[in-house]
């Protein structure tokens, strides 16, 4: 400790501990309390500034001088102990009573509270307060303090932290407790913003402060008791957070997980046994532990000896020891002088936790880096405050000091656990990191396998409003309660979830039975193997062989009068149609192709065009044929060349109207998705629908012209009746046509090609039975009407 220090103490609220300098700093901590690491801290501003008086290369020939002051954590000692380190008058218990110079910078205060006072008061007069353990983020306002710096990360970027570390464990259910002042409001409501952004629900905030009333304690506990969170945010300072530890004690509350700000997370007063099975697992970001050489043999050789008249000193002396120097006080002690601090552990040497220590110590110095550089410029004491803004220098550590624009330093953390060493006492383990100059993402950095929870157990507890949905379960907010509290909906069909929310499935997939997994759609076109395709398909074989059968049977008999009758070389062009007829239906079934889809709709429009061709032109030659007014023995005809112009006539137009149907817009595969939801329905697109019904209509007008022929004809003689079955087979091919169109509209997915290939079939049919059953009737089962006579027998027309 220094020499000769000037110590005044009329009073707890005056205590005033001094030493002459060429540069004075003052101090500002709560000495007067009942923990000895405020004591610490004055004592570790003392050991700072001895070593730079010791030191040659900063502030070489100047001596530094200090006046501290007991701002006895609230805020009438701040505004005392300001105006005493502002303007120097204050009477002293020495030898002289002169005013003494202003000191040019304020280590100080602990508490946010007291160093908004005086740093608002020092600031009117330009002097610049540096704070070891004040985090409020409302310090950080240049424009309300101008003049302050601090060694401790702000609260704005602790807040943040610890809303990430409770995310980071699945904690969305957390109760909250602060202290009742600028700290604790302050850091709470930044801690809340910052946990709603990350999902997080606060179940309740209360407050308390050290000058609660027993009941508001109680009370308080008592909400912690009731409440359904198993995960307590305490932003607390370390006396609230005493108080409401024994009133937790008291109540006997256990199994809670708590998660600590820096200013009680690494208190040696906390760690007390009795608070272990509360505490134990507790977890908290600290500012990082350091370590200052000589520190701990400065603070061995304190001794009342040393400074008599420093009041502090003996108490803390006979607090220390249990003795007293009064030697009328009965059943303790008396102090003989002869106890010597190393031979006893207790918190005020213990340097095996330097965190905030460490602020004082690097504040120090930052003050002296700036009068270095303040006088090594020629300037006055007012612009010390621009110097500290600019200070960039590294302690005999090896660590950095610097301030932002804001004064604040680096945001960096230690994540601190609390766990039990072999004999059973609580020791703070670094199980982690936080650096907020990192980018997003690398900010934070656990341990987790080294962690503890509560009841020192190695599972980590739960605190959630309601127990995450199953999968195809999604979440749905309760009414009148926070987001967090839910209940469990299905999906929809489609749809799965990550327990939180349903996600519809990309275009072509689907959803699994369990809703947790999206899988590629079944993709349903008429196949080959399925009951109706085959079916079709063999309906078409069928239809085919049939029709080589009736060509067969034709070729058989092609001398016979009734073939030659029916103009044979129609009738094999006819019975080559149809049989392409029945063949073009396969290319229906099987999964579309850009060739299969042209192809089929293309050879089913040429195959029919065709066939109706032939058809008609059978039809025009009947009705020449019997209709002339010749003599009954003759039999005009068409000549075979215009009977061929009539089907390649027909045919061709066809031809021209489906190649420009394919050059222009032709049919291709398409994904239907609309039909049904669940499936991809593969069909041909047509393209152009004009196209599509301009073929199927000019069919259906080539039908017609025949159906109006062939109805002309019905007078024909009645052993001749092919008007007769060309009309039938018309009506038929009409009726299925017709019935074909709503039927083709109406039909989804795969039946649409289903109903489509049962029109050309069914039409199929009906124009091969209607005109060649009972040709071949009479060819095999009655061969006597096969004759020249009894096909021109009855020449009469009917009247």
């Amino acid at each position: 400790m220094a020499s000769n220090p000037q110590v005044m103490w009329p009073s707890h609220n005056n205590f005033k501990i001094s030493f002459g300098g060429d540069i004075t700093i003052g101090g500002a901590f709560s000495v007067y309390t009942q923990t000895p690491k405020e004591f610490r801290f004055a004592q570790t501003m003392i050991f700072a500034i001895e070593e730079i008086n010791n030191s040659s290369s900063l502030l070489p020939n100047i001596s530094v001088g200090y006046k501290i002051f007991d701002s006895c954590g609230s805020t009438l000692p701040s505004t005392r102990a300001a105006m005493g380190l502002i303007n120097g008058q204050e009477r002293t218990f020495g030898k002289s009573c002169s005013g003494q110079s202003t000191v040019h910078a304020i280590i100080g205060a602990s508490k946010s509270s007291s160093t908004i006072v005086l740093s608002q008061i020092a600031g009117i007069f330009q002097i610049p307060v540096i704070s070891h353990f004040s985090t409020c983020a409302c310090l950080s306002n240049r424009k309300e303090h101008p003049s302050f710096f601090r060694t401790i990360p702000s609260d704005y970027y602790q807040s943040r932290a610890l809303a990430q570390l409770v995310k980071h464990f699945g904690w969305t259910w957390v109760g909250a407790v602060r202290s009742d002042n600028d700290y604790g409001n302050n850091g709470m409501a930044t801690f809340i913003e910052a946990a709603t952004q990350e999902g997080i629900c606060v179940e309740y905030s209360e407050a308390i402060s050290w000058t609660s009333l027993d009941e508001q304690v109680e009370r308080v506990v008592r909400v912690i008791k009731t409440g359904t969170a198993k995960v307590i945010v305490a932003f607390l300072g370390y006396d609230e957070m005493d108080i409401l530890l024994e009133e937790a004690l008291r109540q006997n509350i256990t199994g809670l997980q708590w998660v600590g700000s820096e200013s009680w997370i690494t208190s040696s007063n906390l760690a007390l046994r009795k608070y272990s099975g509360i505490l134990t697992g507790s977890i908290g970001f600290a500012i990082k532990k350091a370590k200052i050489a000589g520190l701990q043999e400065f603070l061995l050789q304190v001794h009342p000896s040393q400074d008599p008249q420093n009041h502090i000193l003996r108490e803390f002396w006979e607090e220390t020891f249990g003795c007293s120097f009064q030697p009328s006080l009965q059943g303790v002690k008396q102090c003989s002088g002869s106890e010597r601090l190393r031979d006893i552990k207790n918190p005020f040497t213990d340097v095996s936790e330097l965190r905030i220590s460490n602020n004082v110590y690097k504040a120090v110095y930052a003050v002296a880096h700036a009068m270095h550089s303040m006088l090594k410029c020629g300037e006055k004491s007012e612009a010390i405050a621009k110097h500290i803004q600019d200070v960039n220098f590294s302690l005999q550590s090896g660590e950095k000091v610097y301030f932002d624009e804001r004064g604040d330093p680096a945001a960096t953390y230690q994540l601190v656990n609390w766990q039990k060493n072999s004999a059973g006492d609580p020791v703070f383990v670094t199980v982690g990191s936080y650096d907020a100059s990192l980018p997003d993402g690398k900010q934070f950095t656990i341990k987790e396998m080294n962690l503890t929870w509560f009841g020192e157990s190695k599972q980590r507890p739960i605190s959630v409003c309601s127990e995450s949905c199953f999968p195809g379960f999604r979440q749905a907010v309760i009414k009148g309660k926070p987001i967090c509290c839910f209940s469990c909906i299905a999906c929809a069909a489609g749809e799965i979830s990550n327990s939180t929310k349903c996600s519809p499935c990309p275009l072509e997939y689907w959803s699994n039975e369990d809703h947790n997994k999206c899988v590629p759609k079944v993709i349903e076109f008429l196949s080959y193997e399925e009951t109706m395709g085959a079916l079709l398909a063999a309906f078409s074989l069928f239809g085919a062989s049939l029709t080589l059968v009736v060509s067969f049977v034709f070729f058989w008999f092609r001398h016979t009068p009734l073939v030659k009758a029916s103009n044979s070389e129609l009738s094999f062009l006819l019975l080559l149609s149809l049989t392409l007829c029945f063949l073009c239906a396969l290319t229906f079934i099987g999964q579309p192709t850009d060739w299969s889809c042209m192809l089929r709709h293309v050879a089913f429009g040429i195959t029919f065009a065709l066939c109706i061709s032939c058809i008609l032109t059978k039809t025009i030659t009947v009705v020449i044929a019997f209709t002339a007014k010749r003599p009954a023995n003759t039999v005009p005809q068409c000549s075979v060349s215009l009977q061929r112009m009539g089907v390649l006539g027909g045919t061709f137009l066809q031809v021209l109207v489906c190649v420009v149907w394919l050059t222009l817009a032709p049919p291709f595969p398409y994904k239907n998705t609309v039909y049904a939801a669940e499936r991809i329905i593969l069909e041909c697109n047509l393209g152009s629908s004009i196209g599509f019904w301009v073929v199927l209509g000019y069919i259906g007008l080539l039908a017609m012209l025949c159906l109006i022929l062939a109805f002309l004809a019905r007078k024909l003689p009645d052993n001749f009746n092919e008007a007769k079955f060309i009309t039938f087979s018309m009506l038929i091919f009409s009726a299925v046509w017709v019935t074909f169109i709503p039927a083709y509209v109406s039909s989804p997915g795969k039946f649409t090609v289903a109903v489509e290939i049962f029109a050309i079939l069914a039409s199929s049919f009906g124009l091969l039975f209607c005109i060649f059953a009972p040709k071949c009737y009479i060819l095999i089962l009655k061969p006597e009407r096969n004759t020249k006579n009894h096909m021109m027998g009855r020449n009469q027309v009917k009247t």
